[in-house]
């Protein structure tokens, strides 16, 4: 349940008032660092975890609702942004024998052609996509936008934006498989 005294700093930060979102920062940013150190077990982390959700609180505040708490937005963002960090390292623990191994066994001149030729794939899977379907994944994977930003921008639903990636993340795994090792995936 929301006191009136929240209900109005919430009214007052969708209105853009600086001191209203000094105040949520103040109030939630070690709640929160906490929060996220315990997911991710390393405080520098958890702190620039905190400080893009809070960041991207003052780019979306117009979106929140004064009659919900920005407590449960702030840490149901938190913890996405944690999990995203979590699957990250271990996409990064998983490919790093193998690109080591990669690197050991290719000559300079050899590693410069497996990159080229890697690059051209991947240059040709997304020349493939339908060009919506190729704008979304690049707005997601090449300049780093959340499903919610790719629908907002392009006019269209989050459903659509997750179909588009869907289907780009198929292809790409389809075209790339003779780049992976047996048994992995992208």
């Amino acid at each position: 349940m929301q006191t009136d005294e929240e209900r109005e700093v919430v009214t007052r930060l969708v209105a853009g008032d600086d001191a209203a979102y000094a105040a949520v920062f103040r109030m939630w940013y070690a709640p929160l660092v906490r929060f996220v150190e315990a997911l991710l077990r390393q405080r520098d982390e958890a702190e620039e975890v905190v400080q893009e959700v809070m960041l991207e609180l003052w780019h979306h505040r117009e979106a929140l609702d004064p009659e919900r708490p920005v407590q449960a937005w702030l840490f149901r963002s938190a913890r996405n942004r944690a999990l995203n960090v979590v699957r990250h390292r271990r996409v990064r623990e998983r490919s790093a024998p193998h690109l080591t191994a990669m690197a050991g066994e290719a000559a300079p001149s050899d590693e410069a052609l497996v990159e080229g030729e890697l690059a051209a794939t991947v240059h040709e899977a997304l020349a493939e996509l339908p060009p919506r379907c190729r704008e979304v994944f690049e707005l997601s994977r090449t300049h780093g936008l959340r499903n919610a930003e790719i629908a907002a921008r392009l006019g269209v639903s989050v459903k659509a934006v997750e179909a588009h990636i869907g289907r780009a993340l198929r292809t790409m795994r389809e075209r790339l498989r003779p780049w992976l090792p047996p048994g992995r995936q992208l």
